[in-house]
C-alpha cells in the first residue's frame, strides 16, 4: 500500500510538473522586417518591445531580411510570427508568381493589418544631371535586392515609364543604405528606394551632398495596372533641400502572419499595435499613416481569425 502510495504521489507530482512546463512554455514572436536603414526594421524593434512586455512568456526577436519577398517566403515555412510586406508582394505570394520570387502559392499567410504606403522614392546625386525618368538611361542606378518588394516595384515602374534595366547603364541590386553609400562615393547615380517617408537612408544622403528627386508621373503610375499602386506625394520639406512636393507612387504594405499562429496570439498582437499606436509613431513617423478605419480593407489575403476577432470588437467588421 506505501508503494502503491509512493508511485501515486510521484506520478501525480510528474503530471504536475509537466502541466507546469506545457504553461511555462515561451511564445517566440520572430518578427521579419527589412534592412537596418529602412522603415520595417525600427517598427520591427518597437512591435517587439510592446509585445515582450504585455504578452505573458512573450520571447520577441526582430530579424534583418531583405524584407517583402523574404519575408512571406520565411512565414511560409513557418519561420516568422510576424513580418511586414507590401501590398503587391503579397498578392503575387498569394498567387504563387514565379516571376516575383514564389515557387508555389503560398496560402498559410493571414493578414493582420494593413498599416502605412511604401513611397517610391527615386532619389539622384545633383551632379547626375537626372531630373526625369527617362533621364536615368545610361545612368547608373541601384534598385534594391534582387526579388525583393522594392526591386519588383522598380520593375513595374520603368516598364510603364517605356524603360528596361537593359537602358541603364548599370544597375545594382543592393539595400539602402549600401546604395547611399555607393552614391556619396560617385560609384553610383541614383537609387530607387520603397519605404516610408522620411527614411534614414535618405535623410543621410540629402544631409552630406545636393541630390534630386525623380517624379513618377501620375499617367505611368496608372500604365502600371495594379490597384496595389496608387498616385501619392512626397511632400515638401520631407527631406533636407526638398523644396517642392515629388509625384510618385505609393503602395500599402501589409502586417501579415501565418495560419500556425494561434487566433489568440494573432489578436494580442493586433489589439496591441492599435492601442500603441503613438508608441510606433516615436519608432518612425511613418506609422502616422496606420489608420484602424482602413486596416481590414482591400486586402489581397485573408484575416488572420484572431485579428479578424479584434476587427469585429471595434465593430469595422460584421
Amino acid at each position: 500500500m506505501r508503494l502503491a502510495k509512493r508511485l501515486g504521489l510521484f506520478a501525480a507530482a510528474a503530471t504536475l510538473t509537466a502541466s507546469t512546463a506545457v504553461l511555462a512554455a515561451p511564445t517566440f514572436i520572430n518578427i521579419l522586417t527589412g534592412g537596418t536603414s529602412g522603415v520595417y526594421y525600427p517598427i520591427g524593434v518597437a512591435l517587439s518591445q510592446l509585445y515582450g512586455e504585455h504578452i505573458d512568456g512573450a520571447k520577441p526577436s526582430v530579424q534583418a531580411t531583405k524584407a517583402s519577398v523574404e519575408n512571406l517566403n520565411l512565414l511560409q515555412a513557418g519561420r516568422g510570427e510576424l513580418a511586414l510586406a507590401l501590398g503587391d508582394s503579397v498578392a503575387d505570394a498569394w498567387a504563387g508568381d514565379s516571376e516575383a520570387g514564389f515557387k508555389a502559392p503560398l496560402k498559410k499567410l493571414r493578414a493582420i493589418a494593413g498599416t502605412y504606403p511604401n513611397y517610391i522614392q527615386i532619389v539622384a546625386s545633383g551632379e547626375s544631371g537626372i531630373k526625369t525618368l527617362a533621364d536615368l538611361k545610361g545612368k547608373r542606378i541601384s534598385v534594391g535586392a534582387p526579388k525583393s518588394g522594392t526591386e519588383l516595384n522598380a520593375r513595374a515602374i520603368f516598364k510603364a515609364a517605356g524603360l528596361s534595366y537593359e537602358d541603364m547603364g548599370k544597375v545594382e541590386f543592393l539595400p539602402y543604405a549600401e546604395s547611399v553609400e555607393l552614391i556619396k562615393n560617385r560609384q553610383l547615380d541614383a537609387t530607387l528606394q520603397s519605404a516610408g517617408l522620411g527614411m534614414a537612408a535618405i535623410r543621410d544622403l540629402a544631409s552630406v551632398m545636393p541630390i534630386e528627386f525623380v517624379a513618377v508621373p501620375a499617367d505611368v503610375v496608372a500604365k502600371i495596372g495594379n490597384a496595389a499602386y496608387q498616385p501619392a506625394s512626397i511632400p515638401a520639406g520631407t527631406y533636407e533641400g526638398q523644396d517642392a512636393d515629388v509625384a510618385t507612387v505609393a503602395i500599402t504594405n501589409i502586417l501579415v502572419s501565418h495560419s500556425g499562429v494561434s487566433d489568440e496570439l494573432a489578436y494580442q498582437m493586433t489589439k496591441l499595435m492599435f492601442d500603441n499606436l503613438p508608441r510606433l509613431v516615436t519608432a518612425h513617423s511613418a506609422a502616422k499613416d496606420i489608420n484602424l478605419a482602413a486596416a481590414a480593407q482591400s486586402l489581397p489575403i485573408p484575416l488572420h481569425p484572431g485579428a479578424e476577432k479584434f476587427y469585429q470588437e471595434q465593430g469595422l467588421l460584421p
